[in-house]
C-alpha cells in the first residue's frame, strides 16, 4: 500500500513575485493594489509553499498605508504633517512591492518595515 503526500506545497516563485507586483496596481487603475493580492493569497495559501507569508505580509502592509492615508488627509487640515505621510504612502508604496518582489524571485524571506501586523 503506497501513502501519497497530499499536502505537498508546489514551489510557485513567479506567482509571488506577480502577487507582490500586483499592488502596483493603484499606481495603473486607481484601485486593486489590495483586492488582487488578496484574492491571489486566499486562493493559494494552501497550495503554493511561502504563499500564506507573502500574502499575510502584502495585506497588513496594504492595510497600513490605507490606514496612514486615512489619518493624513486630516492632518493636511490640521497639522500640515498629513502631506508628510501622503508622500511615505507615494513611495513606500511603490518601493516596497518591487523589492520584496525581487527578494520572492530570489526565494528569500519578505520585509515590510514600518508596517502593522493587522494579521499574524
Amino acid at each position: 500500500m503506497e501513502i501519497i503526500n497530499q499536502s505537498a506545497k508546489r514551489i510557485d516563485t513567479n506567482l509571488i513575485v506577480l502577487t507582490q507586483l500586483s499592488q502596483l496596481l493603484y499606481y495603473v487603475t486607481g484601485f486593486g493594489g489590495l483586492v488582487v493580492p488578496l484574492v491571489i493569497w486566499l486562493s493559494q495559501k494552501d497550495q503554493v509553499a511561502g504563499m500564506d507569508e507573502h500574502g499575510k505580509n502584502i495585506v497588513n502592509f496594504q492595510l497600513t498605508l490605507i490606514l496612514i492615508t486615512v489619518i493624513s488627509i486630516p492632518g493636511i487640515f490640521v497639522f500640515g504633517a498629513g502631506i508628510l505621510g501622503l508622500i511615505y504612502v507615494g513611495i513606500a508604496g511603490f518601493v516596497m512591492p518591487i523589492v520584496n518582489a525581487v527578494k520572492a524571485s530570489n526565494g528569500e524571506r519578505p520585509s515590510y518595515w514600518g508596517t502593522i501586523q493587522f494579521i499574524s
